[in-house]
This record gives C-alpha cells, sequence and structure tokens, in this order.
C-alpha cells in the first residue's frame, strides 16, 4: 500500500481488513475509526505525493511491513515507558507516538540514552501535534481499544523474519558552526539558566540575546559522527531561561548551528537518495515552518509533519526514515 493522505471511508476499509497501520490525522477525524490494528497520533501537517499541506480531512497511512509476523500493540506511561526496549523482537523495530509535552515524553525523552538495549533494534516514531491556530489537544490512540490519550505513549513492536532487518536513516540540514563557541551544560534538562560557554558560567537567554542569535538555529551535537539537534523552544528574558523542545545533556559539547541560506535548496540535496521504498517517515513541523515547506514538493520525502521525531532517542528539526531491507 502507497503511503499517502487517504479518505476516511478507505482507511476504515483497510482497518477492516485487518492491515497493520499507524495512523496520523486530525483528531476530529481520527475519534471516528473503528477498533483495529493500529496506532495514530493527531497531527494536521503532511508532506503528501504532490506536496506539504495541511490538511484536516483526510488520514496519512503507513502500512507497517511484518510480512506476516509477530506484532504486538502497547500502551505506555511514565512509569512502564523503560520497558520498551524488552518488549521488542530480537529482530524487529517499534514504532512509537508520544504525547507533547507529556511526562512519559519526557521520562523517555531524559533517560532512554541510558536504557538497556536501546540501539539493538529500531526505535521509530513521532510526536503528535495540533493545528498551531487552534486550542486543540494533542492525542494519541491505541486502535484496540479506539482510546484516544492525552498522557500516554502508544507503539507497535514488529518481528521481523530472518531474511529481513530494519534500519533507521536519519537526516539532518544543519551542520555545527565551528566557529561557534562550545557550550556545556550542569544537568539533562529540557529547561536551561546558565550553562558553561567556552568554560565560562553564562546566563543563555543573555547570551542569546547579546549575540543576537537566531532562534531558528537548533544546538547541535556530535554523537559519534551523528549529528543531533536540539531546537529553542522559548526564551525567557526575564527569568533568564532557555526552553528547548528536547533535552540537552551533561558531559556533552554543542554549538550553535550554521545558518542555512536556502531551506529547500538544503532539503533537496540532502534528500536526494531517498527512495519510495522508505517504511515510515516523519518531518519536523519547525522544519515545515522554518523552510515554508507548505505547497513545495522535497524530492520523495512524504509522511507527517511532526512536533518531535524518535530515533531511538528524541530529535528536533530531523526527517527520520524507517527502510526494512533484505539480508543478503
Amino acid at each position: 500500500m502507497e503511503s499517502k493522505l487517504y479518505d476516511k471511508a478507505e482507511v476504515i476499509s483497510f482497518i477492516k481488513q485487518g492491515k497493520l497501520l499507524s495512523l496520523a490525522g486530525d483528531n476530529k477525524i481520527l475519534n471516528d475509526l473503528p477498533q483495529g490494528n493500529w496506532i495514530a497520533g493527531s497531527i494536521p501537517y503532511f508532506m503528501d505525493n504532490d506536496q506539504g499541506k495541511f490538511n484536516q480531512d483526510k488520514i496519512y497511512v503507513n502500512e507497517l511491513e511484518h510480512f506476516g509476523s509477530n506484532f504486538s500493540i502497547k500502551v505506555y506511561d511514565k512509569n512502564n515507558i523503560h520497558q520498551v526496549v524488552k518488549d521488542s523482537y530480537d529482530n524487529g523495530y517499534t514504532m512509537i507516538i508520544f504525547p507533547p509535552f507529556s511526562e512519559v515524553l519526557q521520562e523517555y525523552a531524559l533517560n532512554s540514552p541510558n536504557y538497556e538495549g536501546l540501539y539493538n533494534n529500531p526505535i521509530v516514531g513521532w510526536v503528535s501535534g495540533i493545528d498551531l491556530n487552534s486550542d486543540d489537544t494533542p492525542k494519541t490512540y491505541e486502535g484496540r481499544s479506539g482510546i484516544a490519550h492525552t498522557d500516554k505513549a502508544v507503539a507497535i513492536h514488529v518481528q521481523l523474519p530472518e531474511n529481513k532487518f530494519a534500519q533507521i536513516e536519519i537526516v539532518n540540514i544543519f551542520e555545527r558552526d565551528e566557529n561557534s563557541p562550545e557550550i556545556e551544560f550542569y544537568v539533562n534538562s529540557f529547561d536551561v539558566i546558565n550553562c558553561l560557554i567556552d568554560g565560562k558560567e553564562t546566563n543563555l537567554a543573555e547570551y542569546y540575546k547579546q549575540h543576537n542569535i537566531d532562534v531558528k538555529l537548533p544546538i547541535v551535537a556530535d554523537y559519534s559522527g551523528a549529528r543531533i539537534n536540539v531546537s529553542v523552544k522559548e526564551i525567557d528574558q526575564e527569568n533568564g531561561l532557555v526552553g528547548f523542545y528536547a533535552p540537552v545533556f551533561e558531559n556533552v559539547i554543542y554549538k550553535f548551528a550554521k545558518p542555512v541560506d536556502n531551506y529547500v535548496r538544503k532539503f533537496e540535496i540532502n534528500t536526494i537518495d531517498i527512495g519510495e521504498k522508505s517504511a515510515f517517515s516523519c518531518n519536523c513541523i519547525l522544519n515545515y515552518l522554518y523552510g515554508e515547506l507548505e505547497g513545495k514538493k522535497i524530492n520523495n520525502v512524504k509522511g507527517p509533519i511532526t512536533f518531535g521525531e524518535i530515533a531511538y532517542q528524541l530529535l528536533n528539526q530531523t526527517l527520520v526514515n524507517l527502510y526494512i531491507e533484505n539480508i543478503e
């Protein structure tokens, strides 16, 4: 089945056929779906076949590849999310959707790097969201019961046959500005007051103001060659606080990202090799907004536009792809 936006009636038909699905759509339409083998998150922003678009009348469908093998659907809260790795199969992958700003997401974001066996099998997914011009509540859905959650993550664990394996690809258009000072944090946190900048204790909010740092640019860490972004949520000058959409970690060196001259062109260059065989893909709402991707087509980039991306851990301003490959 092609991954794209479908009418509600088509999605209901897929569910009744017993297909294993990851769905994305506005709350108003997800509330009407029958019980079945699916999970979902609320979001009305998408990269569809033809262009980036805002849509509240259709549902983006990814049929999850399971090849007749085992799968299980789970619901997690802050107290059991650490079990997500243990619940996975020996050879397979996990698709997971979190509600934003929830305790379960905070627990996972802060502590998942320390989960034993985190990198044994791909954990991929996203953070649900809403129409930015509304007062809606972002939700996740567990299809077996049809229950919507505002404070729980939903996941599908999929077992793959011995001749196949899953892998994650991260596309990050941002590079560290090597002329940037080194930024180090005292604790693992979403919110920062003081930090070390080139070894000197500094109020980060004041540093952003004094140096006129573009808050649309993330700070970037280098994890053994993998560039991991942390994006700015807010700068509260009154309280001297910087809030981030993902946590920063102690004992990690961050730098400000290089400015991006042409967002769309940068995406085109970095996604040229994305094939249509991607089993799942999602892209960040900040990329969508800052890059003005509505109405634009970027190579084979498709999928929901999300309030955060999961590729083992919580990411920001990143495009994530899942591929199912044959073992040769």
